[in-house]
């Protein structure tokens, strides 16, 4: 199977970023502790984009990723930030060889 990117781009609560990231680190963090197909969670702040938080993740499989989406970890992630997220969305990608 063929590995999975995901490029994301979060945009925050105006002011609420920090606040944001704490939780989302967390997310991360368990993410690659306990879901064998994350391999990479990278979080991304634009630096003149003061409410935008950005991620860079790789799965093992499409069905990697959807057990991510699916997962304990990403429901308490969206339970911790649901006053603190404006918008979400992430785009697919392939790997090139």
């Amino acid at each position: 199977m063929a590995k999975l990117a995901i490029v994301a781009t979060i945009k925050t609560t105006p002011g609420k970023r920090n606040e944001y990231l704490k939780h989302l680190k967390a997310h991360a963090q368990r993410c690659l502790a306990t879901e064998p197909g994350t391999l990479k969670f990278e979080i991304l702040v634009p630096q003149k984009e003061a409410d935008t938080i950005m991620l860079y993740e790789v799965y093992a499989s499409p069905e990697a990723f959807e057990m991510h989406w699916k997962g304990l970890s990403m429901q308490q992630a969206k339970q911790d930030t649901t006053d603190l997220q404006v918008s979400l969305s992430g785009v697919p990608c392939d790997f090139v060889e």
